[in-house]
């Protein structure tokens, strides 16, 4: 399950040396050329360096709890990537089959045409089919994509998330207009408080940014640049 911090984030994290930055990072592979050698790669890399998860599409996900196994990474996958426009049915089929594989972590992407069509009800059952599917033990992310959203639609975002029993809230796919942003992660940890988790990711490439996002409230960063990131 998806650990939790509390607290003041920024003058804690401020001492962090680039190495300590591991255990934050869900090291990511999510293009869709990876392959299965790819896959083994990063999943070496999370072992050795320490990071927090690795995360991958559903195709792959069963491969990585293998590789994975009898370390402390966590097996993640995405659900309804990238565009989140997948039923809640169709989410929810993909987060059991995804369990029942080895994820231990899940990051939906919530449905963001409903969100601009304030469609309330529909992004609230989408998570809730999720977060069902996924059970007690797993820990959801709802993935808000913020580069295509109000600030009024994230924070009720987020506060939908909260009530309907997700563990994160994220800022991005990486595949849209924009990622992760201060204000955003700032805006973010503001409205769930200490009490849930926020991701941020997309764009994040080097130690000052993910610096940065720490201070800003974030306990959780997906990065593709992980090795680079820990290496300062």
């Amino acid at each position: 399950m998806i650990e939790q911090k509390s607290g003041h984030y920024g003058a804690i994290e401020s001492k962090l040396a680039p190495r300590d930055l591991a255990r934050y990072i869900d090291h990511t592979l999510l293009k869709p050329e990876a392959t299965c050698d790819d896959i083994k790669q990063v999943c070496n890399e999370a072992k050795s360096c320490g990071f927090a998860s690795v995360c991958v599409n559903p195709s792959y996900i069963k491969l990585v709890a293998d590789e994975l196994k009898g370390s402390n990474v966590t097996p993640c996958c995405v659900i309804g990537f990238p565009f989140g426009t997948h039923t809640p049915e169709a989410k929810a089929a993909e987060t059991s089959q995804a369990v029942a594989e080895g994820a231990r972590e899940v990051d939906m992407v919530v449905n963001i045409g409903a969100v601009k069509s304030g469609d309330w009800s529909l992004v609230a059952r989408d998570i809730k089919e999720v977060v069902s599917a996924a059970g007690p033990d797993v820990g959801v992310k709802v993935i808000l994509e913020v580069c295509l959203l109000t600030d009024d639609e994230k924070t009720r975002l987020c506060i939908i998330s909260k009530e309907e029993g997700a563990a994160f809230v994220k800022t991005s796919t990486g595949y849209s207009t924009g990622g992760a942003t201060v204000h955003d992660v700032e805006l973010m940890r503001r409205t769930v408080g200490d009490e849930m988790g926020v991701k941020a990711s997309g764009g994040i490439k080097t130690y000052e940014d993910a610096i940065a996002m720490i201070h800003a409230g974030a306990n959780r960063l997906g990065a593709s640049a992980g090795i680079q990131i820990i290496g300062g």
